[in-house]
């Protein structure tokens, strides 16, 4: 493995690289730097967390100091590289990488995609960038507002392109690179050479060198894998065990749905946990606040869908978790790719229910490793689930024991209350006096009254009056 300094890169770029304790080159960057440097284009396939970022980040820094200037002028600052990522948060990640690299040069870097304000993003365009790092679909959205100006555009770098394909961003990859000088360095990195990226490579890079640095689907040899056979009501229950056992600082935990994440991500909170959601119902400043309280520790379990599963580069994260098993195989690459990045060791562990046989099948087939699912002790046999929302507490025996004591001594000290004896109702019944006179007057009233109308004249029978009678 190569050290940097081989590469003879100038000052300010190399002190930046000290600065962020960066020695030796991973393979993709040893064999994609010299290339890039050499003005060829490049399709590479690399796992994540090889170093794809300053692969080709530092390589296209060397070749556009020749324009860095101290000028005011927006005129003097055009897009010379695009950089274009599937999502947010790798958008987001790259560009800070970046800035870092160029923080001792005069190149101005900027980074722009959805879910955010437009504003602030147009007037930072409109004063000059030489690197923006952009989404297709927000990327677009700056075009057509004439916010951005792609003619002199000399390096392209499609990342994660395989992952912007499965999220049907081609239509606007085909759009924007129809906006981009014919004469221009491409750069497309991908974890796999499916069909659909080498049609991708053969339209839009020209002789390009092909950089593989490992095998498709590989794994990495730093993680340890470990598969557990759990029901799918004790994994919440199982995870906890875990990380206790393990002693595990920081996690990721994927689950397959929002819902679900949601759910887990406030179960694990009420269980004294530090915890925080990333998903797409998230907003787009809660999804940045999340993955900046992990990175300064702030967050014990980051709590996730598959929108962080690829490419988010934080690191020394020991271990990672797969509450549910993903639907696709491929995914599960991803996923356990977030730990033992750059040659650390790292921890993956996933939880099979019964219904997860083929899912945990199709990972066999995909990554050519056997899996044994292990069975799952439990420390503690008692019931789990929550009480009244967690306000109630499971006792502990010798608790439950001394409650089942104090019971019984306040049932033994209960004294009941003496009876009163009142000798008015052992007396028997009297009729009161009194009350004679106004029975009378009650039958009394209760007689009809004699009539004064003969009985041989028939009443007349009432009938409504349909008009008032004009007398």
């Amino acid at each position: 493995m190569s050290d940097f300094s081989s590469l003879q890169l100038a000052p300010p770029l190399a002190k930046a690289i000290a600065e962020m304790g960066y020695e030796s080159m991973t393979p993709i960057q040893e064999q994609a730097i010299p290339v890039v440097l050499a003005g060829r284009d490049v399709m590479g396939a690399a796992q994540t967390g090889t170093g794809k970022t300053a692969a080709f980040s530092l390589p296209l820094l060397q070749r556009m100091l020749k324009h860095e200037n101290a000028s005011a002028s927006p005129a003097r600052h055009p897009v010379r590289a695009l950089v274009l990522l599937p999502t947010r948060e790798l958008a987001d990640q790259v560009a800070q990488q970046i800035k870092l690299f160029s923080k001792h040069t005069l190149l101005r870097s900027a980074v722009v995609f959805g879910g955010m304000d437009m504003k602030p993003q147009t007037l930072e365009l409109k004063n000059g960038v030489e690197v923006l790092v952009a989404t297709p679909g927000r990327l677009l959205d700056h075009i057509e507002a004439k916010s951005v100006v792609l003619h002199q555009v000399e390096y392209v770098v499609l990342d994660e392109a395989d992952r912007m394909l499965d999220i049907g961003f081609l239509p606007d990859l085909q759009r924007i690179l129809s906006y981009l000088p014919k004469q221009r360095t491409t750069l497309l990195f991908s974890a796999t050479f499916s069909p659909e990226i080498k049609r991708l490579a053969s339209s839009y890079l020209q002789d390009p060198v092909t950089i593989e640095v490992a095998r498709p689907n590989q794994t990495a040899s730093t993680v340890t894998q470990l598969f557990y056979s759990v029901a799918e009501e004790e994994k919440r229950r199982a995870l906890k065990q875990l990380v206790k056992h393990h002693g595990i600082s920081q996690a990721f935990v994927f689950v397959n749905s929002k819902l679900g994440c949601a759910r887990l991500a406030r179960a694990l909170e009420r269980d004294g946990l530090k915890t925080a959601a990333l998903h797409g119902d998230k907003s787009q400043e809660e999804r940045l606040k999340a993955l900046e309280a992990f990175k300064r520790g702030e967050v014990d379990l980051l709590v996730c869908t598959d929108v962080a599963a690829r490419g988010l580069d934080i690191k020394d994260v020991p271990a990672v978790f797969n509450i549910d098993i993903p639907f696709n195989a491929e995914d599960y690459i991803h996923r356990i790719g977030r730990t033992g990045r750059a040659g650390a060791e790292g921890l993956a562990i996933s939880f099979a229910s019964g219904n997860d046989t083929k899912l945990v099948g199709d990972i066999e087939k995909l990554t050519k490793q056997k899996i044994e699912l292990l069975g799952f002790e439990f420390e503690d046999e008692r019931p789990v689930g929550r009480m009244n929302h967690g306000r109630r507490h499971w006792r502990d025996d010798d608790e439950q024991e001394d409650a089942q004591k104090a019971a019984a001594t306040a049932r033994s000290r209960f004294v009941p209350p003496a009876k009163v004896h009142d000798p008015f109702f052992d007396r028997p019944y009297e009729p009161d006096e009194s009350a004679a006179p106004a029975q009378a007057s009650v039958e009394a009233v209760s007689k009809p009254r004699a009539s004064s109308i003969s009985p041989n004249i028939k009443p007349k029978r009432k009938v409504a009056a349909l008009f008032k009678s004009s007398s």
